[in-house]
């Protein structure tokens, strides 16, 4: 049986905070999600870590080593008594996620994880259907374009479809065989024995891609992988209301995959450009309007400038400076759609203007003003 502290890179005195430091740290390496991840080194650093970090299997672990039939004879394991520990794995990380232990490595939805992996039908695994590589970029927008909505048009280069086979890997005069290596099934089963008992194991065949059958002849042009390194166009349509670093994702819209497989999917960070004159606060915009000091004493109507146009506000007589006004509904739409929240407001900041020079009549007006004690 391997050495879990060997596989964590531990030694024997570690702290449970140092076990789940490089338990963190090699998750996040080996990943199966993440370029270069290996969902076997993967699930031993897990069956490590689920040991290690139990103070009781630690200590049966520490007793007996990779002595596991003589811990069983001694009754310090009971078989698949403790593959629960798998099934309740995929809650415990789950809840993980929503915490700031793991929120910042990137796990995305590790317990769906494991439940491909283990299913609970007597501890036998199941794998995902394969697909291209996931895209993650950035688009900026301005902010009318993120309060509107618009379609924009991109490039991107990474593996597209292969045009000479359309993406099957064959060439056009041939014909699918059955894959030898997982006789059709698109599947490779193995057995293996853990510290928490047996279970089998299913992958995906490498050979066929998961598809149970091979092109007799491979595409020349691609060398039967179905995908070409090229650039491919996107018009992506960009939703009313989008919100600064908000995340889209277009399914379908990553690279290509191997021998006709799904493509990726297309994730897009939206980076908002700022307006000169409004801001914004969720789904409510602010902006800010100067007004004289006789309209702010005597009252007076302005336009004020919004997302929908020109409107006019009442300025009430005895208006001071920085006092807000509501504008309902001249905000911006509620992303989700939902009518019962509808959109936001326009906050309207008010600043009086003080003149820093005046003409004389000005100055014998405010003097007049002043002896009448205002």
């Amino acid at each position: 049986m391997a050495d879990y502290y060997k596989i964590l890179g531990i030694n024997k005195n570690a702290s449970l905070q140092e076990i789940k430091q490089a338990f963190r740290r090699l998750a996040q390496q080996y990943h199966p999600d993440k370029a270069g991840g290996n969902a076997e080194r993967f699930r031993e650093i897990n069956e490590a870590y689920q040991t290690l970090s139990d103070p009781e299997k630690k200590k049966m672990y520490d007793q007996y080593g990779s002595v596991f039939e003589q811990a069983q004879s001694k009754g310090g394991f009971s078989g698949f008594d403790n593959f629960r520990d798998w099934a309740s794995w995929a809650e415990v990380m789950k809840e993980n996620e929503k915490r700031s232990d793991f929120g910042d490595f990137g796990f995305g939805n590790l317990g769906d994880i494991f439940e491909n992996i283990f299913s609970a039908g007597g501890g036998s695994s199941r794998s995902s259907k394969p697909q291209g590589r996931d895209i993650e970029i950035e688009l900026a927008v301005d902010f009318q374009e993120a309060v509107f909505g618009i379609e924009k048009e991109i490039e991107l280069e990474g593996y597209v479809k292969c045009k000479e086979c359309g993406g099957s890997g064959m060439e056009p005069d041939s014909k699918f065989a059955v894959c030898r290596q997982c006789q059709g099934r698109g599947q490779v089963y193995q057995s293996r024995s853990t510290f928490f008992g047996t279970f089998q194991t299913t992958s995906i065949c490498p050979n066929c891609k998961g598809k149970g059958k091979i092109p007799e002849k491979r595409c020349k042009r691609c060398r039967g992988q179905g995908k070409m390194k090229g650039i491919s166009k996107i018009k992506l349509k960009i939703p009313a209301g989008i919100d600064q670093r908000q995340t889209i994702k277009f399914s379908g819209q990553g690279e290509a995959g191997e021998s006709g497989v799904r493509p990726g999917d297309l994730y897009v960070t939206i980076l908002v450009r700022p307006d000169p004159k409004f801001k914004r606060r969720g789904n409510d915009i602010f902006s800010q309007e100067e007004i004289s000091i006789s309209q702010a004493v005597l009252g007076d109507k302005i336009e004020i400038k919004t997302l929908d146009g020109l409107v006019k506000l009442k300025i009430p007589s005895g208006t001071s400076s920085g006092q807000e006004f509501r504008l309902r509904g001249k905000g911006i739409i509620n992303l989700s759609r939902n009518k019962s929240n509808g959109k936001g407001d326009h906050i309207v900041k008010i600043k009086i203007k003080i003149p820093k020079s005046l003409n004389r009549k000005q100055k014998r007006l405010l003097e007049n003003l002043k002896q009448e004690g205002l």
